[in-house]
């Protein structure tokens, strides 16, 4: 599954993203904190603050690759917090406004909080992983200004280790760190989580109310986070968008070792006895190179770091419990589509359905007719919505609200605008994988602008981000009542004319259909 999402989205991209959030209005006002390593001047910019490019650990370079982060060095005076860092090595080469604005030493993040806020004030913390399939992507993309200001929060925005860079389990290395894991990019979302634990209260934050909250990737992120015994009692509730634990399923570390031994081969490094020393040396190009055919499947299980499958944990109740914020978009699997059957005919949807499913592959077509869609597009996009992203949102949705206060939600907003540089001519994408993202964050990587009409809709989603960062519940005055699922699967549909609750979720993408054809498959 992750090579497919990987060649779908390298043919969505064909023009490289602009800047991911348009420049407000900055003063010449310099709000200075103190951290542990030291003093950081940031700026103001329209009704907040900003430090950018704050580094939480030390450079995974030259003897630091494949080994666990390290603490980031003190300095003395102050620290220039008004640029953001490089972004990490990317294993795809789309999406950035600077390509060449990448860096292994790229361990760092950036601080939004309200102009107001102050060191003791106590304010909700947000800390945001992005996604990118481990492969690509910043946290430098997802600006927090709008939420910090709106909802009266600090905002963590996070950079880690990307492709093998921050996930090989190969055993040469694993060996040599006292978690026997290879997935530095996860000790680096730990270690940047500890970071904010540690300082954030000098922004004003609250150590005690952190919320991890995250997309895709992100998003599986903290399904590792809520299950890694190194993260316990460092964070109080969870966001997850489009990335339902059940889906998103970690390697098995004998797989991931293998995997690994094959990537380390086409990177240059045949020889296991000198496996390490020559992963460490090798040219970031040589290893972008080998994983073009070999993508990390991004952190594995059946280590110290995280010893059991994140969903089997989740479901056994041996994880970090906390509340949860559970969603996904009306029609995520557009976005993979698009990227390698945009125009896709009749015969050829058929033909798909037949290779994918085979004896259930009849009653699939029966269920989703072209004639019942626009095009074969939307009828595949539509199978691989409710199959893969719906119908797992329901089950890890289920599993958590047997244990937690649990609140799950549908995007669906029919005008929304696309990523920059995945709106294939004619094609309907709208609430595609990613869609909410400009909803949420300062985000500048779609096609275009959001409507005054979608600008209040957006922030009355971040008003109820920021009331679950707050309290647990996602109710806001005055909207929508939003309750937890229960008994029934109550969902609430986030739509800009008409937010609602809909108990209907489960029919609407036909859940108990595929839970059979899943019996049957053994999938």
């Amino acid at each position: 599954m992750v090579l497919s999402l990987v060649l779908a989205v390298t043919a969505l991209f064909t023009h490289p993203a602009v800047a991911a959030s348009a420049r407000q209005s900055v003063s010449a006002a310099r709000p200075v904190v103190t951290t542990d390593q030291g003093r950081l001047a940031g700026r103001v910019n329209g009704r907040a603050e900003e430090f950018l490019g704050v580094p939480y650990a030390a450079p995974p370079v030259a003897d630091l690759r494949f080994r666990p982060p390290r603490q980031a060095a003190r300095w003395t005076g102050t620290r220039e917090a008004t640029r953001q860092a490089p972004a990490c090595v990317q294993f795809l080469p789309v999406g950035l406004s600077d390509p060449d604005h990448v860096s292994e030493d790229c361990l760092y993040l950036d601080v939004y909080r309200p102009r107001h806020a102050r060191p003791g004030d106590r304010l909700p913390v947000l800390f945001w992983i992005h996604g990118g399939a481990f492969l690509l992507g910043t946290g430098t993309q997802f600006g927090g200004r709008t939420m910090a200001d709106l909802t009266d929060s600090v905002v963590v925005s996070i950079n880690y280790r990307l492709g093998q860079l921050g996930y090989l389990a190969a055993p040469e290395l694993t060996r040599q760190n006292a978690l026997g894991s290879g997935s530095y990019g996860l000790m680096d979302q730990i270690a940047a989580l500890n970071w904010t634990r540690d300082n954030i209260a000098s922004f004003g934050g609250n150590p005690a109310n952190i919320t991890l909250w995250g997309q895709s990737a992100g998003s599986a992120s903290i399904c590792a986070m809520l299950t890694s015994p190194h993260a316990a009692g460092m964070f109080s509730r969870a966001v997850l968008q489009s990335g339902p634990c059940s889906l998103i399923r970690a390697p098995g570390s004998a797989q991931a070792a293998e995997a690994a031994g094959d990537f380390a081969a086409a990177a240059g490094c045949p020889d296991a006895a000198a496996r390490a020393a020559c992963l460490r040396t090798a040219p970031s190009a040589d290893l972008i190179a080998a994983s073009r055919t070999r993508p990390t499947a991004g952190p594995a299980f059946g280590d110290g770091l995280l010893p059991a499958q994140p969903s089997e944990a989740i479901a056994s109740g041996r994880w970090n419990k906390v509340p949860v914020l559970i969603g996904s978009t009306r029609a995520e699997a557009k976005f993979f589509v698009a990227g390698t059957h945009p125009y896709l005919t009749a015969q050829e949807y058929t033909d798909r359905i037949n290779a994918t499913y085979g004896p259930a592959a009849p009653q699939v077509l029966a269920r989703y007719p072209v004639a019942g869609h626009p095009t074969p597009f939307d009828a595949l996009s539509a199978v691989l919505t409710d199959s893969m992203f719906a119908c797992h949102t329901l089950s890890t949705a289920r599993t958590f609200a047997s244990q937690v206060p649990t609140y799950v939600y549908e995007f669906d907003d029919p005008r929304s605008p696309t990523l920059l540089g995945a709106q294939p001519p004619g094609v309907d994408m709208t609430n595609a994988h990613s869609a909410e993202l400009a909803y949420v964050h300062d985000f500048g990587l779609t096609d275009r602008p959001l409507t005054a009409e979608q600008t209040a809709f957006a922030d009355d989603i971040k008003r109820r981000w920021g009331a679950f960062a707050r309290t647990g519940s996602p109710h806001t005055t005055g909207e929508t009542h939003w309750p937890p699922i229960r008994d029934r699967y109550t969902v609430l549909t986030l739509n800009p004319e008409r937010t609602r609750t809909s108990t209907s979720f489960a029919a609407d993408h036909q859940c108990d259909f595929w839970a059979g054809v899943a019996s049957r498959l053994s999938i």
